[in-house]
């Protein structure tokens, strides 16, 4: 596999298989995450599934009947992955939830504007802050710079972690065993030094993705444009149960006229989920296209909402 005319002598393991769910399952943080992303595809189509008869709130039954199990194995099923039952996810999943979400998500960006968006961002009790690369970096293409990536099992499907000594540079779920992402991150950085490092991959995806026992602030190093950083600035700002639209975040970062800009720039974002991209939706409520899937966004989406739903309860 080579990119931009440099060969194969610059990516470390590039003769291993790309990915095997039975790797780096050791610990039990390994393990339960691996547990996790066995479920994600079941999961995913279960909630594809209730989206598209949302409108007729389908029974338990109904679900349990279109997956092929019991109900007892769907309520299981739904509560060893999300913690929360099939009937409280499709809550979550109308248009007027996430109407609901928009409005917080605007009240609550309007004041992290009014104060400046330079601060980190929170997920769960993970503190978020980003770092862009030099435009002698940017220029160069990472010539010289050392990036350890692999793909690691997480609870949205596997994923590629890339990362250097300057802190988390991509984080891209995969549904082809990493491949196109890789070829993606051997365009973005074609002068750097690539080893492939799926121990130290899974190790990541464990201190990012599990309980946050012991949290730890996660640095990222992205490679973008002085707008699309503002941007991607602006959505470390946006906690979890909250969403917004492209024209809201166009007028947080003081550039309304830009929608269109703000969503290719929401688009290109190298970090899914800590730089919540997902949390971008239309403004009539439908939740849009996703990089990694319209599929996975739903997830991601319903999840939050419904976990969330405490404090937006009050802007309903």
């Amino acid at each position: 596999m080579q990119a931009g005319g440099h060969g194969k002598k610059r990516v470390g393991g590039a003769g291993r298989p790309p990915y095997d769910r039975r790797m780096n399952a050791q610990s039990p943080l390994s393990a339960e995450l691996h547990e996790q992303a066995d479920h994600y595809d079941r999961m995913a189509e279960a909630l594809s599934w209730l989206a598209a008869h949302a409108e007729a709130q389908p029974a338990l039954g109904e679900l349990a009947a279109h997956m092929g199990l019991s109900e007892f194995h769907v309520q299981k099923l739904f509560a060893r992955w999300a913690g929360i039952s099939p009937k409280r996810f499709l809550q979550h999943l109308s248009h007027e939830r996430a109407r609901a979400a928009l409005r917080a998500g605007e009240d609550l960006l309007s004041v992290s504007a009014a104060a400046g968006l330079s601060g980190p961002g929170r997920l769960h009790d993970l503190l978020v802050t980003c770092e862009a690369v030099s435009p002698g970096e940017f220029k160069s293409g990472g010539a010289g710079l050392h990036i350890s990536w692999g793909v690691a099992a997480t609870p949205f499907g596997p994923a590629l972690l890339a990362s250097s000594a300057r802190g988390l540079m991509k984080l891209a779920f995969t549904d082809d065993e990493g491949l196109a992402e890789f070829s993606e991150l051997q365009q973005e950085w074609p002068a750097a030094q690539l080893q492939r490092d799926d121990a130290a991959a899974a190790a990541l995806a464990a201190r990012l993705f599990s309980a946050y026992q012991k949290p730890e602030p996660v640095h990222l190093f992205v490679k973008g444009s002085q707008f699309q950083l503002k941007v991607w600035q602006a959505l470390l700002q946006l906690p979890e149960g909250r969403l917004l639209s492209y024209g809201a975040l166009a007028r947080a970062i003081g550039q309304p006229a830009a929608s269109r800009a703000v969503g290719s720039a929401v688009g290109a974002n190298p970090v899914a989920l800590l730089i919540p991209c997902h949390r971008v939706i239309r403004a009539n409520g439908v939740l849009g296209e996703y990089r990694w899937g319209e599929a996975r966004k739903r997830v991601l989406v319903g999840l939050e909402l419904a976990l969330h739903e405490e404090p937006l309860a009050r802007h309903e």
